[in-house]
């Protein structure tokens, strides 16, 4: 029996390292170009050029976020070629950092899964990397889209369960990315210049192992939770055409209101895992409460997950997620410093945006070996899905990213 439990127990599987896309400085936009685009071109507005420069003023983005090649122009226009080019200048550039930090031999990668919700050309991302990089033929390839910002930790957690079925040792390669230029909404509808506004230039890429060696984190738990089956949260983030058959992205006032149940469904769900006992019993009595004063307005006990956490990724969606976040689980403004200097740097880079938090973490000198990360993900379906790692060997050289900038922050937003 101990044989067969040996045998068939689940595998650990190990971050080995991580990395983050860089853009040289032509791809900077500060926030007067970006107006003044919308203002010189014909597509919007004066009504829709306020409502932007409003929203710009309280998006919490500095003046360094990039932006594609197609955002160059006074009316934005990205070909299927040059979408496949900025694509490939993510994926690729940001591989290549990878493999420059791991020294790894490509035979030993066995797992390719890429995630990209807007941009999908045939061939796939993910044979594009299978091209270039020359990677061997049996490897198992999948390519995610339409999954949104959360799109990221669920990659992670597919390449964990497929891990469990290969030989121990091996490696996956995970890359997540978005590519918008083809996406850029030219209509005036607000709900659907959102994603104009606060969606930036971004990828990463993770190798992942069942080999303990060299690695840097360990991935402890992945959580996913999904509310597709409500009409409301499946159609809050909506690719749909507006009235004059302009194709953007809806966001849906009811937006946060979900992002909020389904965290406390996540919370729900992984709090056992993480939550250290003595906070166990307190949410356990609070619940007994409330149903044995059944007639009496009790509030909800949150649990204190500063006890279970040293460090939080939250996904940079905006300045009301991570406020409403914070407020929802009792954080201090250091735990989600990371999440609003990144939205400060970056912007919103989507599937990506938890890596260059974490990457802050560790540029700031503030990860320590034992030290758990949690990382939240919400994105389109409706989804929210976590991921918890654990520190086993911190960075020696950690700025990655950062490198240029972290002398500059946390900067007061």
């Amino acid at each position: 029996m101990v044989t067969f439990y040996l045998l068939h127990r689940p595998r650990t599987v190990y971050l080995v390292d991580y990395a983050c896309f860089t853009a040289r400085e032509i791809h900077r936009i500060p926030k007067a170009s970006f107006l003044e685009h919308m203002r010189i071109s014909t597509s919007f507005s004066d009504s829709t050029i306020n409502f932007i420069e409003r929203v710009l003023e309280l998006s919490g983005m500095g003046e360094e976020t990039w932006v594609t090649s197609a955002f160059a122009y006074i009316e934005p226009y990205c070909s299927l070629d040059d979408g496949r080019a900025d694509a490939e200048l993510v994926i690729f550039s940001t591989i290549d950092d990878l493999l420059a930090k791991t020294g790894i031999n490509l035979d030993v990668i066995d797992v390719l899964i890429t995630n990209s919700s807007t941009f999908c050309p045939v061939p796939s991302n993910a044979d594009r990397i299978m091209n270039r990089y020359r990677l061997r033929g049996d490897i198992r390839v999948i390519n995610l889209s339409g999954m949104g910002c959360s799109a990221g930790v669920t990659a992670v957690g597919l390449a964990q369960n497929i891990l469990q079925d290969l030989p121990s040792g091996s490696h996956a390669l995970v890359v997540s990315t978005e590519s918008l230029g083809q996406n850029y909404y030219t209509g005036n509808r607000r709900s659907m210049q959102l994603v104009n506004i606060l969606f930036r230039m971004g990828g990463s890429a993770m190798l992942l192992s069942t080999c303990k060696l060299k690695a840097r984190f360990k991935l402890a738990h992945v959580e996913r939770t999904i509310f597709n089956e409500d009409d409301g949260a499946y159609r809050c983030v909506y690719e749909e055409e507006d009235s004059e058959g302009n194709r953007g992205f809806a966001l849906s006032k009811d937006l946060m209101a979900i992002a909020r149940d389904a965290l406390k469904a996540n919370i729900t769900a992984i709090a056992p895992l993480v939550l250290p006992t003595s906070e166990l019993i307190k949410y356990i009595l609070f619940y007994v409460a409330t149903k044995v004063l059944h007639g009496r307005k009790i509030r909800p006990y949150v649990p204190d997950f500063s006890m279970a956490f040293e460090h939080f990724c939250i996904h940079v969606g905006g300045p009301a997620v991570i406020n409403s976040v914070q407020l929802g689980l009792g954080l201090t403004d250091e735990h989600v410093e990371p999440s609003r200097m990144t939205l400060h740097r970056f912007g919103n880079q989507s599937s990506a945006s938890v890596w260059y938090e974490l990457a802050y973490i560790e540029a700031k000198g503030r990860m320590r070996k034992g030290d758990r990360v949690w990382m939240i993900g919400f994105g389109a379906g409706y989804k929210c899905n976590t991921a918890v790692w654990v520190c086993t060997r911190p960075s020696l050289d950690a700025n990655g990213p950062w490198a240029s900038c972290i002398h500059r922050y946390p900067v007061n937003v």
